[in-house]
């Protein structure tokens, strides 16, 4: 019965902790950017993502190429997603480690996060790869909150593209050896008949 009661306790007083969050309305909204990020890329419709990013964006994904506009931005998922792209599809899930860092005027952010990246390439295949981020965001001269920066990163050292190439050169390698063997077999077996 204790537990219960307990359970019953916390349960009420959630929306009493959700609503004295500092600054609630601030984090409402940033949530609502990373949000749009994320349905847009996943969604396909890269423009969609533009009225929470800044004009003066500066961005480097996974791949480190670099953006500064909104044209750049656009330019770059229509170069690697979609028709006429190297890929075909990306997913992506971002997660923030914990509330934007506000600073003391309310007028900047940042936030840290982990990701998962999917990557669908034209043949089929999927690559996930785990990723940390560093997002600024800022309130504009319209008092709109937008990402103004952002940094994407992985560990180059473990990735599924990696392991990926590292298979692909131990089959060469067998392949190679077998192959090395067979031919060997072969001129043995000729050489060796010659001698007789």
């Amino acid at each position: 019965m204790r537990s219960y009661l307990l359970v019953a306790l916390l349960l009420c007083a959630f929306p009493v902790y959700a609503a004295e969050e500092p600054d609630q309305e601030i984090h409402q909204e940033l949530r609502g950017i990373l949000a749009t990020l994320q349905s847009s890329i996943n969604e396909g419709n890269y423009d969609a993502m533009l009225p929470v990013v800044s004009r003066n964006i500066r961005a480097t994904p996974i791949n480190q190429e670099v953006m500064s506009s909104h044209e750049e931005v656009t330019a770059y998922f229509k170069k690697w997603f979609g028709p006429g792209g190297y890929l075909k599809k990306l997913d992506m899930k971002l997660d923030a480690d914990a509330l934007t860092e506000l600073s003391a005027d309310k007028t900047w952010g940042l936030v840290r996060g982990s990701g998962l990246e999917r990557y669908i390439l034209s043949d089929g295949r999927k690559y996930d790869m785990k990723t940390r981020w560093t997002a600024t965001v800022a309130k504009e001269s319209d008092g709109k909150w937008r990402l103004r920066a952002i940094h994407i990163g992985t560990n180059f050292l473990d990735n599924p593209i990696l392991a990926d190439a590292e298979s692909w050169i131990k089959k060469m390698a067998v392949a190679g050896s077998l192959g090395g063997l067979i031919v060997g077999a072969v001129l043995g077996f000729l050489f060796g008949r010659r001698k007789k």
